[in-house]
């Protein structure tokens, strides 16, 4: 059974979390419950959990303080109000960070990802199979820093819909929000990973489990996405690519 700390010092956002976990993670043990970092660090050292969500601005220690000094296989997933910690959140290898108020379906999203890595944790090293040759797998964006009028929010790749040119910057579309970066479409092509994303245009990347329908006429083709009211359109040059004729 997966256990967990849950570090938060408002009482209202604690019962919200634990009550989001206890509905899409059921199997998870929450082994203590901690209000500041002093005594969030020895609960850690006590209970050694797989997994602690902390709060980033706690009193007594940071969660950025206590994350770096958490027991080893302590995976670290933060919540925070503000997105100006996501770079120092990822330098202490967390494993997600979640921006306040709590949205469930991140949150799911997190929780999938903490299953994948205890699972792998879990499997012994002599049933795994073998590696031929060490391969450097390539690294794909999995989060960015993007503007909403005058804040700066940290959206995690997965949340994205669609990418797509606007004047002199990239318009970062979810279900939520539409912001903006400085990285134009060409670029960002390349740091997105080829299985969940892919160019429609030379200024529109989509994401592939967003689409919700795919329509072709006179060779035209359109494409509607779920959580958007949009109808984009596959340029002729693209068209042609297998992923959106499997489709």
């Amino acid at each position: 059974m997966p256990t967990a700390l849950l570090a938060e010092d408002e009482p209202l956002l604690l019962a919200e979390l634990k009550e989001a976990l206890a509905d899409l993670w059921p199997e998870l043990a929450i082994v203590a419950e901690t209000g500041d970092g002093a005594a969030t660090l020895a609960a850690l050292r006590q209970h050694a959990p797989d997994v602690a969500f902390l709060d980033i601005n706690m009193p007594k220690a940071t969660g950025l303080d206590v994350a770096r000094m958490r027991p080893p296989g302590t995976a670290i997933v933060f919540l925070t109000a503000y997105g100006q910690h996501a770079l120092d959140a990822f330098d202490v290898g967390a494993v997600d960070y979640l921006v306040k108020p709590l949205n469930r379906g991140r949150l799911l999203e997190t929780i999938e990802r903490l299953r994948c890595r205890l699972d792998q944790s879990a499997t012994p090293a002599a049933q795994r199979a073998p590696a031929a040759a060490p391969v450097q797998a390539p690294r794909y964006l999995s989060w960015i820093q993007a503007s909403v009028g005058s804040m700066v929010r940290v959206i995690t790749v997965d949340e994205v819909i669609f990418f797509q040119s606007d004047a002199k910057y990239t318009k970062v579309a979810t279900s939520q929000v539409e912001a903006l970066i400085r990285v134009p479409v060409k670029d960002l092509a390349a740091q997105l990973d080829p299985e969940e994303f892919i160019q429609i245009s030379r200024g529109a990347i989509v994401n592939r489990r967003r689409i919700e329908a795919i329509y072709r006429r006179e060779g035209q083709v359109e494409i509607r996405l779920k959580g958007r009211p949009e109808v984009l359109q596959v340029s002729a040059g693209f068209q042609s690519q297998p992923a959106l004729r499997q489709m």
